[in-house]
């Protein structure tokens, strides 16, 4: 799988609901939860919206300063100096194109937009590059953003709502072992 993953990228895109001034602890330790996930899954991890004003690097450096989870920040920083990590704010209009197509990760998805996981993973495999798209505070991802998304991907296939923190580990996880059954199956 490692051959085919040369020019894959997938990309946990965590999208700020809460506050949009204020840091709050949900902040940095959603931070500092994602990483060691991406970094385990191989994946590359996004934040938007987040109320910092600091650069990739000094996020970086807070986030080590702030929390112990993820072996204190150490998986953040792995990502960042691997070129994996991005901090920006929301785009206006669309997603830059190297993230690829953008799947929303709802336990609500458009049947018209709806696609199953295993769908994700052979495409994966065929090397087409995925921005998964989690929304980060209670009420999930704004109506606008659920509209941009060209998938609508239910990790669980039963329509159950996970914490933000939750579907941040089982989707990587998921589509990886699922990339890695039917990698093996070839």
């Amino acid at each position: 799988m490692k051959k085919l993953m040369k020019h894959l990228m997938l990309t946990l895109g965590i999208v700020n609901t809460y506050d949009k001034i204020k840091v709050l602890d949900a902040h940095y330790r959603v931070i500092a939860r994602a990483a060691p996930i991406c970094h385990a899954f191989g994946f590359h991890l996004s934040f938007y919206d987040f109320p910092f004003k600091m650069n990739t690097e000094e996020l970086v450096a807070f986030v080590m300063e702030k929390t112990t989870i993820g072996d204190s920040g150490t998986y953040l920083q792995i990502l960042y100096e691997k070129n994996h990590l991005s901090v920006s704010d929301l785009p206006k209009k669309g997603f830059p194109a190297h993230f690829g197509e953008i799947v929303i990760t709802t336990s609500k998805p458009d049947p018209k937009r709806q696609v199953l996981p295993e769908k994700i993973a052979e495409n994966a495999l065929r090397n087409r590059s995925f921005l998964f798209l989690v929304g980060l505070g209670h009420k999930g991802l704004p109506k606008e953003i659920m509209n941009r998304g060209k998938y609508h991907l239910d990790v669980t296939c039963k329509g159950l709502s996970l914490e933000t923190c939750t579907a941040i580990g089982a989707i990587p996880a998921n589509l990886a072992g699922l990339m890695t059954k039917l990698d093996v199956k070839k």
